[in-house]
Parts: C-alpha cells; structure tokens; sequence
C-alpha cells in the first residue's frame, strides 16, 4: 500500500500520509454511524445507542457549562463532546489488528491543538473586544508582551504532543514487551490498556484542556 502521497504546489512539496487519512476517514465514518444509530428512534424513554449518547450529554454538561457559564456553555457543548468522542476512536482504533491510531501521526493532534487555538481566541475577541484582546497580552508589564505570546503558542504544542507522546509510548512499550515474550499471553491484554484505558484518558486530558483554554480566554 502506497504510504505517502506527494504534490508539488509552487515549488513546494506537500506530503500526506495515506494510512492517516484513511484511519481518519474511517473514524468520522464511525462518529457518524453512531450519531445515527443515537438518533434514528430518539424516544422520551432512552435505548441502547440513545442512552450512551444522553450519558455522554449528560456527563459533559455540567462540566463544559461550570467552565463556560450557562451561554457559552450551551454553545460549545457539542464541539467538545464531538471532540472527546472523535479521540477516543482514535485511540480506540489501534487495538483492531492492522489498523492505526490517527493519533499516531503527530499532524493529528497537532491540527487539533491548533483549531482549539483559533476556537479560544476568536472566542476571545468576540467576548472582549479586539483592544481589550490584545491590551491582555501586555499586562501586568508592557515587556512582557513576548513572553504572554510565547505562552500561548506553547500551549498549542504542549496540548498536542502530550498526546501524540503518550500514544507513540504506549505502541513502542506493547512492540517491546512483544519482543521480550515472544508475543504470548501478556501483550494482547498490554495492547487493549493502552488502546482502551489510557486512550480515553488521554481524550478527556486533550478534551479539558482545550476547554481550560476556551473558557481563560473569555474570562
């Protein structure tokens, strides 16, 4: 299978990664097969797909509206829902043979930090104001503009490869363990913490993290 496709666009050349972006593919394709099974018999008494999908709801709201406050709460609530869901299965996706873990491409979590960037602070200046936005970055002291700069730029790669980190780690434990015990009992069950428990921790960090971001913008 090919594993990178190249284009030259004016004189530069752009890379993808074909694995990514069919593992990708396939996790949206799971996010919104679950949408519709969630949603396909919606009744007032819940079942099956519909109860995980209200559980999910119901577990996010008070912390995304404590965060936020009761308006933009209310209006963030679904993107960071989706974005827990969306990393879970991609951390999930790893523990199916021969699949791979988007999460493993460091241009995932990387692109994802980057939109919870652009979400935080456009948000801030919609709430503050573009003058009360960037008078933020010289305070306490006028000299301390570049650092608040810094600061917030590198919340963006911190956020994006502790996950990436944290991924790769656990697939390079799981190939050595494998090694050391000639793939026997122990690295299946390796394989589904890392793939199931630490993956979902790991979504929820990114999640509330970039909820963290959000809502110390608006403040």
């Amino acid at each position: 299978m090919i594993q990178q496709l190249v284009f030259m666009v004016g004189g530069t050349k752009l890379k993808f990664n074909v694995v990514t972006i069919i593992m990708t593919w396939v996790v949206m394709a799971v996010c919104l097969l679950f949408a519709w099974a969630a949603t396909k018999e919606a009744a007032e008494v819940p079942r099956s797909w519909q109860t995980l999908a209200e559980a999910l709801y119901s577990a996010f709201k008070g912390i995304v509206r404590e965060a936020l406050g009761e308006v933009y709460g209310e209006r963030y609530l679904p993107l960071i829902l989706a974005l827990f869901i969306f990393l879970c299965l991609c951390n999930w996706i790893g523990v199916i043979p021969f699949l791979h873990e988007p999460t493993k491409d460091l241009n995932t979590p990387l692109c994802l930090g980057i939109l919870g960037f652009f979400i935080a602070h456009g948000t801030a200046i919609k709430v503050k104001g573009l003058g009360r936005y960037i008078k933020g970055y010289f305070e306490p002291m006028w000299f301390i503009m570049p650092l608040n700069l810094v600061g917030e730029l590198a919340k963006v790669v911190s956020i994006s490869f502790r996950l990436f980190g944290n991924i790769v780690g656990g697939s390079i434990i799981i190939i050595i363990v494998n090694h050391l015990v000639y793939s026997l009992f122990f690295p299946p069950f390796l394989n589904l913490f890392f793939g199931l428990f630490v993956g979902t921790v790991q979504a929820f960090v990114f999640t509330m993290l970039t909820l963290v971001y959000i809502s110390v913008q608006i403040r």
